[in-house]
């Protein structure tokens, strides 16, 4: 195998999974009266029901306009948050040669304005979808990835990986919804690391329908039928995971 600059790589959803937003988010801080009807799109694809290419045609049916620039920067102004150690943890990858990939069906604009306002470290990859894309910046840099259903983000996570030569034995996969399952699947049958963050009962719910073990369920894992805790799901340290990946590279 050729030689690579990383020993390991990551693969991680965003939202719910590495911060508590939801991937529409923006849009509802610009248009509230859209948050009932993006709830029960958001909630229908994520536990497996709908497609995603079905869901994204029923939001952009929904938006009376596209999203602006001045719009996600202000979102990203008023409500951008990571769970506790996440920051830490992308620059401990950065530090330590994992590339760290986001794996997401939220909108490539969020993390385009994010970067742009220093609001994320510096990323090695970026999958997300296109749905909002804005203009590129000089000197922000990311490689991205456009991701259309949910059964991208391991078509995307393997060309990074086969750019990269690393060996799904070196590969991490952060999820949290069944949403993450068909990653979840993909990287089951290769070797790699499975690790639930948040995990939902719809994950796991797939992962007992697929016969798929998690290797790490970490975070607060609400029952069926119970409610996130946003405020104890902050108690937790995204960097135990540095810890439990330096272990297993």
């Amino acid at each position: 195998m050729a030689s690579s600059p990383y020993r390991a790589m990551v693969s991680s959803d965003w939202n719910e999974c590495l911060a508590p937003c939801g991937p529409f988010d923006a849009i509802t801080h610009a248009f509230p009266e859209l948050t009932a009807e993006l709830k029960e799109i958001f909630t229908a694809y994520t536990a497996n029901r709908i497609p995603l290419s079905r869901a994204t045609r029923k939001i952009l049916a929904l938006l009376p306009a596209p999203l602006t620039v001045a719009q996600m920067d202000t979102y990203l102004d008023d409500a951008f948050q990571t769970y506790t150690g996440v920051d830490a943890l992308i620059r401990w990858c950065r530090k330590n040669s994992v590339l760290f990939m986001i794996n997401t069906t939220g909108m490539m604009g969020y993390f385009q304005r994010a970067r742009v306002k220093r609001l994320l470290p510096a990323l090695d990859a970026v999958s997300a979808h296109p749905m909002l894309r804005f203009a590129s910046v000089p000197g922000v840099e990311i490689s991205f990835h456009d991701l259309y259903e949910i059964e991208d983000k391991p078509k995307n996570t393997q060309k990074v990986m086969e750019r990269f030569h690393l060996p799904a034995s070196r590969l991490f996969i952060l999820g949290d919804s069944g949403g993450d399952g068909p990653h979840f699947a993909w990287g089951a049958a290769r070797g790699a690391h499975l690790v639930g963050c948040m995990t939902k009962p719809s994950l796991k719910a797939y992962c007992r329908k697929h016969h798929i073990r998690l290797n790490l369920d970490f975070g607060l894992s609400p029952p069926p039928g119970e409610p996130r805790d946003p405020q104890s799901e902050m108690g937790f340290d995204y960097m135990e995971l540095a810890t439990y990946m330096d272990q297993h590279i």
